[in-house]
C-alpha cells in the first residue's frame, strides 16, 4: 500500500532561485520538487521518512514580477557576535553596513497555486516503531490542522507559503490554466541535492514538461537517480 498525500499550496509571491544565478535570484517558472518538499518537511519531518514529490499541477498562469532591494554583501562574524555577548559590547554594523551595500535585482513569480502529490518512504533510521502507517496518520492530522514546525514558504522565507489538504474525492480550486496545453517544456530545472558527500553537496537536475498542466516528475525521477 502506498502512502501519500495530496495538498494544494498557494502565495502572492514565490522565487525558486536557479543556482546557476548567484548575484540575482531569478526564479525557475514552477516550484521544483525539492521546495515542494521543503513546505511538507516545515509540516511533518522525522528522521525515520523522506518525502517524495509525484505530480506538480500548475493552477495559475506563470507571471512574473521584478523589483530591486538592497543587500548587504558580507555576513556579520560569528567571532565578533560571540565577543559582544561575552563583554557586554554593542555591535556597530549598521554603520560599517552601509560599505557593503549591494542593489539587487530579483524576478520572481506572483500569484501562484499548485496541487501536489508526494509519497514517503522509509529511511534506514527508521526503527521497530516507525510503521509507515503512524508516520501517515500523524502527516495527515498536522496538515489537516493547518500545524507546522516552521513556516512554509514558496522557495525563499519572505514569501510564506499556504497550505490545505486535498480529500479523496475534494476539488474546487478550479481547473489548471494550461489544462488545455499538451505540452509546455520547462527545460531542465533543479530536483534535489545530492548530500551523499556533506561536505560538497552537488545539485540535480530534471527535464520538466508539463502536459495539461501537470509536471509528472515520478516518471522523471528515474532519468535524475541515474
Amino acid at each position: 500500500m502506498g502512502y501519500g498525500v495530496r495538498f494544494l499550496t498557494w502565495g502572492k509571491r514565490a522565487c525558486f532561485t536557479r543556482p546557476e544565478l548567484k548575484t540575482e535570484r531569478v526564479s525557475y517558472d514552477v516550484i521544483t520538487p525539492s521546495a515542494a518538499r521543503g513546505i511538507l518537511e516545515a509540516i511533518y519531518w522525522k528522521p525515520a521518512i523522506r518525502w517524495q514529490i509525484d505530480r506538480i499541477e500548475v493552477l495559475n498562469k506563470i507571471k512574473y514580477e521584478t523589483f530591486r532591494r538592497n543587500e548587504v554583501a558580507d555576513k556579520l562574524s560569528y567571532q565578533n557576535a560571540k565577543k559582544a555577548m561575552e563583554f557586554d559590547i554593542s555591535l556597530a554594523y549598521g554603520a560599517t553596513a552601509d560599505k557593503h551595500r549591494q542593489q539587487r535585482a530579483t524576478m520572481l513569480l506572483k500569484d501562484v497555486a499548485y496541487v501536489i502529490n508526494a509519497t514517503f518512504e522509509l529511511t534506514e533510521q527508521a526503527g521497530e516503531d516507525d510503521t509507515p502507517e503512524k508516520h501517515y496518520n500523524i502527516a495527515l492530522r498536522r496538515l489537516r490542522k493547518g500545524q507546522h514546525f516552521s513556516q512554509p514558504c514558496l522557495g525563499c522565507r519572505e514569501f510564506p507559503a499556504y497550505v490545505t489538504i486535498i480529500e479523496e474525492g475534494q476539488e474546487g480550486f478550479g481547473p489548471s490554466y494550461y489544462a488545455h496545453e499538451a505540452e509546455h517544456d520547462l527545460g531542465f530545472m533543479l530536483y534535489d541535492m545530492d548530500f551523499s558527500d556533506p561536505n560538497s553537496p552537488e545539485p540535480q537536475f530534471y527535464h520538466a514538461v508539463m502536459r495539461y498542466g501537470i509536471i509528472d516528475v515520478a516518471t522523471a525521477r528515474p532519468e535524475v537517480l541515474k
